[in-house]
């Protein structure tokens, strides 16, 4: 064992290059391991784990302070089938203006109405909050903001101009409530400065059941509690079951993806492992040969090198896990922010499971080679040495020499014929990281088309709703529907066209309003988007069928389609208090809203029914004419809709949480499995400079300059990674084509075509020349390694 001992320290010390190559690649293969693993358990039921974590209410209950006290609400926590209770805290509903901030977003503009509620800490029996930055709000003008879509960072204020004494808010935490039980939270005291005069903060309760699990039971669970409390004080109730439907549906969307770039890493690694470690017990055939002449038994030649391999990859391993975790910390977090539960570690067990695979890996792929140089004969392994088999490429290297190529390239072009197992392990490994760049590059783009699709929602480059800002109490010309305290004033939406059609810039506009209506054989009411005027202009991104251009016809989402069974040309009654109207459907578009159950068409479909359409709901989509200033416009606008207690705005998309999540995680994964494939070829390329060192010196010495040497090694591998590409990117659009409709199903729709096919000329040519560059970049060191040795050194190397 001594002796052994020896010879692994020998081999690990004498090969420092090799060693340090071979325990940064596995340290990269276990990092994407690791990474890809922690990823593809935290897909699996991230709400469940996270309610369970925070235990979050499974009823969120509002109560209504005129009806009932603090001690009636606080006493329904007994009521049976309680087992945990929370509250009451005092909550309101405000809309604060951006104050001072360190984002791009302008001050004193009006945000959407937030729920804020009055707790004195995070904890408590029930929805435990988890603090992601920051601390805790404890004392005045401070806030803690849920972090799921907030503009807001920590330090960043809103203020509150109408209210007593305009208060101002600093944000001092984010965090995240699985329940979404609120937006904001502040001190009790805080939430009292911040009640208007004469109002009063309602109470909110936060409910843990018995028997939670479906619909009736949580239903049965509200009706208990109502019960306990006098009759109409329960003014709103919502059901985990809701948050979790939607937290499973946005987590099934990530999981095709995430599959996907978990597979190919975990399929990388092992095999750039297998190349790393073949490879340098294959390299060491003459030395192996030497041994066995000195005594040693082909066990324990494999038994040496099996620890040669084993020694630099296990302290690869260990840094891999700990880096990967490391990793693990933004892209957890950036997972469970679009997942819209709270940050999320790697799971201990793949800690464990990931090193341990990775060094069976090293075992198995070390034990062949070793294996195989054990049962050689000494003079043949001695002989054999570290040089190729002879014969091989020699008719290769001849069919290039009669080219027209530079020597350097020829002969360049013909060294992997030369060892045609290594070429190939090392093809496989670029061709994975091609699959993965093609992969990447293909979902970023489509997720950005259909980001943008959804977004067409809201057309045009201004818009105007009937539902104005709440009256302000700070004094100043309030308008004629704006005094006191009372609710948002309505515009009238007749009185808004005019002032719109008058407006010089407008080169055109339509308006859009909501109602209910039934759907014959379909349970319950549906939403119908009512449309008044052109609106071919802003139609939505379609992804079958064509936009309706008249009465009794109607474009639907996916969803629809899916949960009636009709199809395009086929058509639906809408009914309403005993009215019917035929409409027939002539698209079908791409909208998630309402789970994408909603029906699109023109105002004269609805004629007829007496449907309403709620004017709170109207909103108009205003095109300006070309030449036409924004800002000029919207300040000309206002002037004009003032009176009517209205106001413009531009039209302003936000990508959503979850398209950035998926675009982070889809770039820092591809990164990994380029690294990764990069390493495994610089690997390579130092086994094989290694070998070649004498014959680097002979061409040195027969004139070959260091630029003509960097030009024949990286021509070693440029073929290869041309060739990989030319592989990879066919692989990766087929992988593409076939997980984006899976992330379709997930979230109930189906993509358009135009999103689907990204894969245009000006992408396919950098995508094909992806693998050269990976090839060409993991060459670059040992090419300038071997141009920078000197010809004697080199020339008495054997």
């Amino acid at each position: 064992m001594s002796a052994l001992g020896k010879v692994v320290r020998a081999g690990v010390g004498r090969r420092r290059v090799q060693t340090l190559v071979m325990m940064l690649t596995t340290m990269m293969a276990v990092t994407a391991s690791v990474l890809a693993g922690g990823l593809l358990v935290a897909s699996q039921a991230p709400f469940d784990h996270a309610f369970a974590r925070q235990n979050g209410a499974h009823l969120t209950a509002q109560f209504d302070a005129a009806k009932v006290t603090a001690a009636q609400v606080a006493a329904t926590a007994h009521v049976p089938g309680v087992t945990a209770a929370g509250g009451p805290y005092p909550v309101l509903s405000l809309r604060p203006h951006i104050g001072e901030n360190g984002s791009a977003m302008p001050p004193g503009e009006r945000m959407p109405e937030l729920t804020f509620v009055g707790r004195a800490d995070g904890g408590g029996a029930v929805d435990r909050l988890d603090l992601v930055d920051g601390r805790w709000a404890t004392g005045p003008g401070e806030t803690v903001l849920r972090t799921l879509d907030s503009p807001f960072g920590v330090g960043d204020r809103m203020t509150f101009p109408e209210l007593p004494g305009s208060p101002t808010l600093t944000v001092v935490g984010l965090a995240t409530s699985v329940g979404d039980s609120a937006e904001a939270w502040v001190s009790p005291a805080q939430l009292t400065q911040l009640t208007a005069l004469g109002a009063r903060p309602e109470y909110q309760m936060l409910y843990r059941f018995t028997k939670a699990a479906t619909d009736a039971q949580i239903s049965a669970d509200r009706a208990a509690v109502a019960a306990a409390v006098p009759p109409g004080s329960m003014t709103a109730a919502a059901s985990y079951l809701t948050i979790k439907l939607a937290a499973d549906r946005t987590s099934a969307t990530f999981v095709p993806f995430v599959v996907a770039f978990g597979v190919l890493g975990l399929f990388m690694s092992v095999l750039i492992i297998g190349i790393v470690v073949s490879g340098a017990v294959g390299a060491a055939t003459r030395r192996i040969g030497i041994l066995k002449s000195l005594g040693f038994t082909p066990g324990q030649v494999v038994r040496a090198y099996i620890g040669q391999a084993l020694i630099p990859t296990t302290v690869g391993a260990a840094l891999g896990v700990v880096l990967g975790n490391l990793l693990a910390i933004p892209v957890m977090s950036i997972e469970g922010s679009a997942y819209g539960t709270g940050t999320m570690t790697v799971a201990p067990w793949i800690d464990i499971a990931v090193p341990a695979v990775a060094l069976a890996a090293v075992v198995a792929t070390a034990l062949a080679p070793a294996l195989r140089a054990g049962r050689l004969r000494t003079v043949e392994a001695i002989a054999v040495g570290r040089a190729p088999r002879a014969g091989r490429g020699r008719v290769v290297r001849q069919l290039l020499g009669r080219l027209p190529l530079p020597r350097p390239v020829s002969l360049g072009l013909a060294n992997p014929f030369a060892r045609p197992g290594r070429s190939g392990t090392m093809a496989a490994a670029v061709i994975f990281g091609t699959v993965g760049v093609t992969f990447g590059v293909g979902l970023a783009l489509s997720l950005n088309g259909i980001e943008s699709g959804l977004n067409q929602r809201t057309a045009g480059d201004v818009l105007v709703r009937t539902m104005g800002p709440p009256p302000d109490d700070a004094g100043g010309d309030a308008g004629p529907n704006r005094a006191g305290n009372g609710p948002p004033a309505l515009a009238d939406p007749a009185a808004i066209a005019a002032k719109i059609g008058a407006q010089s810039g407008t080169r055109r506009y339509f308006s859009t309003g909501e109602t209910q209506v039934g759907v014959a054989g379909l349970a319950g009411r549906t939403t119908v988007i009512s449309y008044q005027g052109a609106s071919s202009w802003g139609s939505y991104r379609m992804i079958s069928g064509s936009w309706f251009d008249g009465r009794g016809q109607a474009v639907v989402p996916s969803g629809f389609l899916n949960a009636t069974g009709t199809h395009i040309g086929d058509t639906i009654t809408l009914t309403n208090e005993g009215r019917t109207a035929p409409v027939r459907i002539v698209g079908e578009a791409l909208d998630l809203r309402d789970e994408g159950m909603s029906i699109l068409t023109d105002n004269a479909s609805l004629a007829g029914l007496g449907a309403v359409i709620a004017p709170e709901s109207v909103l108009f989509h205003i095109g300006l004419a070309p030449g036409t200033d924004p800002q000029s416009y919207l300040r000309s606008l206002n002037t004009a809709l003032k009176p009517l207690g209205t106001a413009a705005e531009r039209n302003s998309t936000q990508t959503s949480s979850t398209v950035i999540a998926m675009d982070t995680l889809a770039a820092m994964l591809t990164l990994m499995l380029v690294a990764v494939a990069g390493l495994g070829v610089l690997n390579t390329v130092v086994l094989d400079t290694r070998e070649r060192v004498h014959d680097f010196g002979v061409f040195k010495a027969l004139g070959m300059s260091p630029r003509q040497t960097i030009t024949m090694v990286i021509t070693s591998v440029a073929g290869i990674g041309l060739v990989a590409g030319v592989v990879g990117v066919p692989i990766g659009i087929a992988l593409h084509d076939y997980v984006l409709p899976l992330m379709g199903d997930a979230a109930g729709t189906r993509f358009p075509a135009q999103d689907l096919a990204v894969y245009h000329l000006p992408v396919l040519v950098p995508l094909l020349l992806g693998g050269l560059v990976i090839a060409t970049a993991g060459a670059l060191l040992p090419a300038g390694w071997a141009a920078g040795t000197r010809t004697a050194t080199a020339l008495r190397t054997e």
